[in-house]
């Protein structure tokens, strides 16, 4: 069973990941539905591997009926849209924060059996989406939440659209 790092301050959970050499090794297989079952046991919609303490580009979400497993994951278009959603992380329990997010997203990744993919995800996807990329590049909702603050000219308690 996989244990949760958490803290605003762990350094594994502020610096960027490095790439997955080889999708089908052997440990990134075994440890793609550890982390799933992870995230069911801790009642989330995503973990990233820095989460549990593994320096890697990987990632889980499973949100509206469907699960996802990013490895090497790429925005590589972002919505000019942006809504506000009240995020709160595995890795900060009982913290929320009004983060600002583009509407909808454009990734592409390796799926779990090394094939290319990409996918364009709106709405709740693609919240959730970012959040987990942000965490494979060191960006906690904290952090986030604070460097929006003054740009958007939030409050700790929003949760509306721009």
């Amino acid at each position: 069973m996989l244990s949760l790092v958490t803290g605003a301050t762990t350094k594994i959970l502020l610096q960027k990941t490095r790439l997955v050499e080889d999708p089908l090794a052997e440990d990134i297989q075994t440890l793609l539905p550890e982390m799933i079952e992870t995230m069911h046991r801790e009642k989330g919609v995503g973990l990233a591997a820095p989460q549990i303490g593994i320096p890697l580009r990987l990632a889980v979400i499973e949100v509206e009926g469907k699960t996802l497993f990013l490895i090497n994951p790429e925005i590589t278009s972002f919505a000019q849209e942006k809504i506000i959603f009240e995020e709160g992380c595995l890795s900060l329990p009982g913290q929320f924060f009004p983060i600002v997010r583009s509407e909808s997203i454009t990734l592409k990744y390796l799926n779990e059996k090394g094939l290319p993919k990409k996918i364009r995800a709106k709405g709740f996807l693609a919240i959730v989406i970012q959040h987990e990329v942000d965490h494979l590049d060191g960006i906690l909702i904290v952090n986030r939440f604070a460097k929006q603050k003054k740009k958007y000219h939030l409050t700790d308690k929003q949760n509306k659209e721009l």
